[in-house]
């Protein structure tokens, strides 16, 4: 399930609601998949903690699949539909940085 504001069935929420953007985050506080960052601050009681970048915590909004930072791209690489590219500007909110 992912977790947001007026989501619809593939993760599309109130603050991002493209074609593109079905891509959902894990928070590493709470474990939840959410729509975005803003939807968890706006609903949860705690910060969105970053998740590191081996674990499988994206999940593409239209077929389910889960993967890691490595595998998430321009495109989902189970059902091949397109991300937001613009998703790549927020890498530091969802992931732990690189060491």
């Amino acid at each position: 399930m992912i977790h947001g504001i007026d989501v619809d069935k593939h993760g599309r929420c109130a603050h991002w609601h493209s074609e593109r953007d079905v891509v959902a985050n894990t928070c590493g506080a709470c474990g939840k998949l959410w729509a975005c960052a803003l939807c968890h601050e706006a609903l949860a009681d705690h910060r969105f903690e970053p998740v590191d970048r081996q674990l499988r915590s994206v999940m593409c909004g239209v077929c389910g699949h889960m993967m890691t930072y490595a595998e998430y791209g321009a495109s989902c690489p189970a059902c091949r539909h397109p991300f937001n590219p613009g998703c790549k500007l927020h890498e530091n909110t969802y992931f732990k940085p690189v060491r």
